[in-house]
């Protein structure tokens, strides 16, 4: 018997009244997730997450972003050097020139 079969057959055991129960904590919980942090105590806790983060130095920084420029150069190329051959490819499989 597999994971959805027992779970189908405790569903089907619990009787309406703590379907009701666990209908309610559910949507209990979820009300108390929906509420909402106000803005003053939001920023002050983002201020609090930033001050943990490890922040980079110039040079990582520099180097980070010459890699990301290599990167994204170098796949821009190989899509469209793809995108040529397949385009040829196509047009001279229908007889287009």
């Amino acid at each position: 018997m597999n994971r959805q079969m027992k779970r189908a057959q405790r569903r089907q055991e619990r009787s309406s009244f703590e379907r009701a129960q666990a209908t309610a904590a559910r949507r209990t919980q979820l009300q108390e997730k929906r509420k909402r942090t106000p803005p003053l105590q939001f920023l002050r806790e983002v201020r609090q997450e930033l001050r943990k983060v490890n922040w980079p130095t110039k040079q990582e920084l520099g180097a980070y972003t010459v890699v990301v420029l290599v990167s994204v150069t170098v796949l821009t190329s190989f899509v469209f050097g793809l995108d040529f051959v397949f385009s040829k490819a196509i047009l001279k499989l229908l007889g287009n020139s």
